[in-house]
């Protein structure tokens, strides 16, 4: 009975073995289904995965060049030190030893004693970041990945490159990695044109890294032509697709490699020598009447010079600028910081992104629309004292306050400019003339050309509206009206603000740019021309391709999608309008200075514009006019018309240093002129920050600038080249 009992029990036990055996087999089994079978496809893409690598090849970044070729970006070869951890001895004296050396040579510490909290603060920083030592570099390159090459430190020069290179025997593991980097020869002189570049912003990684892109290496324009035409640029990236071991030794190309192709290179309209004239004309004025004074008190200032008549920008210079080739490897924080907190604002480009009030060269607005409108006639009369009475009155029933409004003239002759003609008033820039014509003057201009009448018109200009022109950032300027001033000030339009918005002050603001287009528009006959800072497009092979410039969406195509859109390359002029024939400018009926839309739309007379061309050329020729009276243009060898303008202002600078005292406020500084009269071949603008009267101040600027024009066209002519 006992042995039969054993027996049995025994046999019991065997199969509870058994029948474990058997639910492990099963759930092998089915673990083995699931994984090949159901979950096959994913592990065997993971498992590829984990063999493959895809190394993404730079393109080269196309070169940037003014109109005569020369250069104003590259691309130059950036020395950078890389170890690969992999490849160091086996021996820890001997990687110590080479550490030493290569402190010795390029200057970087050593990084020992290496902790984990160096290795730690080192994973915050991106590479060759001042502050790890190599052994931190090199450590935490190692536990990623130890046959990445390890940058430890970048840019150096390429006398130490070539000594690490030479010394490679004696350093197994350390090496020199090549790349390219953005430099501009210009400097300073264009950084506001050409810009920066700057790394892949985090909300557009996906985009760019779906493209092919290395985030932690390419970078993208920040600004300037750079990011404009960053599309043009960039190029496209190559790739290899290698197979790599367990540790991420590279073993061998498992795709065909495909070459990157270079971005197309972008030929500008600037030329280089007028450029580094206008630098020269602008920064000299100011460092005279700074000197002059005793203090800065001129801060800043613009200089742009365009072909009227094709549109092309031939210089755009601002003082201060900055130095773009500081930011072209890596962005200090501290210089970066320094030009953020700048009052001046250097990383602006001020030509087109700094509002300002015009003052007197907004003028010409005001005589358009007012000899167009019958305001005032070329005959007529009109009183100009140095101070006129006048009621300001905030609507119909408002008895209003008399304010006293002078001219400019007024210190120097409080009787004013006595009996002028239009033409004169144009001529001697008349504050008390325009404030008449703007506003009308009982007795004298029943009914003055008005807010609304005027914006039209000084729209037409190229007022209160970008012009799309290719540079980022460009600023709108504003035309106020009475439903405006509702909106933003919380109170009706009074006769006073149309009156000062006559003369160019006020609420009016604009950029250098758009005082440039009202005169270049003027100057053209009535044809507003598209401004463009790009001459042609190249592809690697020197062809040049046809291209198109949207500027709303600020994109670049090879076919013109929207009506607006205009070629940019190879550069044929672009005609935005002529307001002798096209009707932009929107009928108004005005009574008792109040206008009401008729529905229909006007041009401006022929007659019209090239009364105002007259009124710009007599303030050169006669003894009183604004670009005389100083001896700016007095004699010049060729024919000139322009306007100037000093702009009354009070803005955050100025109620800070208390300069805002009424009845002496402080004053900008603008000039405007082109030549030859007959065919204008350039336009040139002058702005000056806190100048003072702009016939004093700007207009020499402009005429240095005008100087040296004519002298490189001559000098191109002589040369058998077309000049500027």
């Amino acid at each position: 009975m006992r042995r039969t009992f054993s027996v049995r029990s025994q046999s019991w036990r065997g199969w509870i073995v058994y029948a474990l055996m058997g639910l492990v087999f099963v759930i092998f089994v089915v673990r083995l289904f699931n994984l090949q079978i159901l979950q096959g496809e994913t592990w065997t893409l993971q498992a590829e995965d984990n063999r493959t690598e895809t190394i993404s090849i730079p393109p080269q970044r196309g070169i940037i060049y003014d109109r005569n070729g020369y250069l104003l970006a590259r691309n130059i070869a950036s020395y950078n030190i890389v170890i690969t951890p992999a490849h160091l001895p086996d021996d820890q004296a001997d990687i110590e030893r080479i550490y030493r050396e290569l402190s010795a040579l390029s200057g970087m510490p050593t990084g020992f004693p290496l902790t984990d909290e160096s290795i730690e603060a080192a994973k915050l920083l991106r590479a060759c970041a001042p502050g790890p030592g190599i052994a931190q570099w090199v450590a935490l390159g190692e536990s990623n990945a130890p046959y990445d090459p390890v940058p430890v430190q970048c840019n150096v020069s390429e006398e130490v490159a070539m000594t690490v290179r030479e010394r490679a025997v004696e350093w197994p593991g350390v090496d020199i990695a090549i790349e390219p980097v953005r430099d501009y020869p210009t400097g300073t002189l264009t950084a506001n044109l050409i810009g920066f570049l700057g790394p892949i912003p985090a909300v557009f990684s996906d985009y760019y890294e779906e493209l092919g892109f290395d985030l932690e290496r390419d970078k993208l324009g920040y600004s300037g032509v750079e990011l404009a035409m960053d599309e043009v640029l960039l190029g496209v990236p190559g790739r290899r697709v290698i197979e790599v071991d367990v540790a991420g030794q590279e073993l061998r190309n498992l795709e065909p490699p495909v070459a990157s192709v270079p971005g197309n290179n972008v030929v500008m309209t600037i030329d280089t020598r007028l450029q580094l004239a206008a630098e020269a004309a602008l920064r000299t004025e100011i460092d005279s009447w700074n000197a002059y004074y005793g203090f800065n008190r001129i801060s800043s200032g613009v200089v742009i010079a365009m072909n009227p008549q094709t549109g092309e920008i031939l210089a755009m210079v601002q003082y201060p600028s900055y130095e773009n080739n500081r930011l072209a490897r890596i962005i200090p924080e501290y210089y970066y910081r320094q030009l953020v907190e700048d009052p001046r604002h250097p990383l602006l480009n001020a030509a087109i992104s700094a509002e300002f009030p015009p003052g007197s060269v907004f003028k010409l607005s005001t005589a358009t629309g007012a000899l167009n409108e019958g305001v005032v006639t070329l005959s007529q009369v009109i009183e100009a004292p140095g101070e006129l009475l006048l009621t300001e009155r905030y609507s119909p029933t408002d008895p209003g306050n008399v304010r006293p409004f002078r001219d400019w003239i007024f210190d120097d002759n409080p009787a004013g400019f006595g009996t002028i003609d239009f033409l004169h008033c144009i001529a001697y820039s008349s504050n008390v003339c325009f404030y008449k014509l703007g506003g009308g003057y009982p007795g004298e201009i029943e009914e003055g050309l008005g807010i609304l009448r005027l914006q039209q018109y000084a729209r037409a200009l190229g007022y209160d509206r970008v012009s799309g022109i290719e540079l980022p950032g460009e600023a709108s300027g504003l035309i106020p009206d009475p439903t405006w001033k509702r909106i933003n000030r919380g109170e009706n339009w009074s006769t006073g603000d149309t009156y000062i918005a006559s003369v160019g002050q006020g609420y009016v603001l604009s950029t250098p740019l758009q005082v440039m287009l009202s005169g270049a528009t003027i100057a053209n006959d009535g044809i507003a021309v598209q401004p463009t800072v790009i001459r042609e497009i190249l592809d690697g092979e020197g062809n040049v391709l046809e291209l198109y410039w949207n500027p709303f969406a600020h994109t670049v195509t090879s076919l013109p999608l929207e009506p607006e859109s205009y070629q940019i390359s190879p550069f044929v002029p672009s005609i935005r309008w002529d307001i002798t024939t096209d009707p932009i400018i929107e009928d108004f009926l005005c009574v008792d200075g109040y206008c009401e839309p008729t529905g229909l739309f006007k041009i401006v007379e022929p007659w019209v514009v090239e009364s105002v061309q007259r009124g710009m050329r007599l303030a050169v020729t006669e003894p009183l006019g604004t670009l005389n009276r100083d001896f700016s243009f007095q004699n010049y060898p060729i024919a000139v018309a322009g306007k100037t303008g000093t702009a009354e202002y009070c803005d955050d600078v100025a109620l800070a240093q208390n300069r805002c005292s009424f009845g002496n406020w402080p004053t900008h500084s603008w000039t405007m002129a082109y030549a030859p009269y007959d065919n204008p071949e350039v336009i040139i603008v002058a702005f000056l920050y806190n100048g003072g009267e702009g016939g004093v101040v700007a207009a020499p600027v402009v005429r240095l600038v005008m100087d040296a024009y004519f002298e490189i066209r001559a000098i191109d002519i002589a040369q058998g080249a077309t000049g500027p």
